[in-house]
């Protein structure tokens, strides 16, 4: 992609988040009490424009891979192209690997935009995403419309990284767990067993997991004691799903809110409230809000 120049920061009280439209339409920075919540993009990976270092970027128009890079909808089987190389399947859409524009920006709030037409790949769409800070939090309302000529299956999602502090705990409320295929592919749910349950806050995982939490109550809370500080994720009900990504191995890990089911696309129940996909005619458009709210911990 280049050099990339243009950022945008927006600031209120003691909060500070930092966006970078032009690599992926991300997040590069979320600062409070001047401590990273996030993990903050750096200077060289700004410099390449390397969207895999920012600290969070969008999933549209649908979130995690399509296996074999294709699926069947309507009466079409509907073509996708790898986009994340060495992987051989398509990973979260098309908006990550895009240079998105600023539609509006002001001290504390900022939209990002971004218009795709079919070609290569099968959706033509508009995005947006509307960043709203306050002393009490950022909020992020993800918007999607079809702009295509016909009826199609959409999803999106917001893809944070954190910083895997040694200390770090999360909660959060869900109901069923995904297994893993191979090459990243979600599979079938399961009923959620105690060992994978983070109803109550617990560490990251000591193995590898890269697995979709279904049923989700939209509420996830990570707590961070070395650095004093918490982070607060809430989301509106159209994000029925959370995905976890930890390999003890990398210094981050992800927790991704997102709409539709790991692998919904490939397994077609359109119609199925659990998988999350969201069937949008010409014109038609979806969207939802994605809060992340700090706190500090009691010492």
């Amino acid at each position: 992609m280049g050099a990339i120049s243009e950022a945008l920061t927006l600031r209120a009280g003691v909060l500070e988040v930092g966006l970078v439209p032009a690599i992926g339409g991300s997040v590069s920075a979320m600062r409070w009490r001047g401590m990273d919540l996030m993990r903050r993009l750096s200077d060289d990976d700004r410099d390449a424009g390397n969207v895999l270092g920012v600290a969070m970027f969008p999933m549209v128009p649908y979130a995690n891979r399509i296996a074999g890079n294709a699926f069947d909808f309507g009466t079409r089987r509907w073509q996708v192209l790898p986009n994340n190389s060495p992987e051989t399947f398509n990973v979260h859409g098309s908006g990550w690997k895009q240079r998105w524009t600023v539609a509006r920006t002001g001290a504390v709030a900022a939209t990002l935009a971004l218009e795709v037409a079919a070609g290569a790949e099968p959706y033509s769409y508009r995005a947006e995403q509307a960043f709203v800070i306050s002393e009490e939090g950022l909020s992020v309302t993800m918007t999607l419309t079809n702009t295509g000529s016909v009826a199609m299956p959409f999803g999106f999602g917001l893809h944070p990284w954190f910083d895997r502090d040694p200390d770090v705990t999360l909660q959060f409320g869900a109901r069923r767990f995904y297994l893993e295929e191979p090459e990243g592919v979600s599979g079938d749910p399961i009923t959620l067993p105690a060992e994978l349950d983070f109803a109550d806050a617990r560490p990251l995982p000591n193995g590898w997991r890269n697995n979709d939490y279904g049923g989700w109550n939209g509420e996830a809370i990570l707590r961070f004691p070395s650095r004093g500080v918490g982070l607060l994720i809430k989301t509106d009900p159209v994000f029925k799903h959370l995905m976890l990504y930890a390999d003890p191995t990398k210094p981050y890990f992800c927790l991704e809110p997102q709409t539709n089911a790991s692998g919904a696309f490939n397994r077609g129940r359109w119609s199925d409230p659990e998988e999350g996909v969201i069937v949008l005619g010409p014109g038609g458009s979806a969207a939802g809000a994605v809060s992340f709210a700090p706190f500090a911990l009691a010492s």
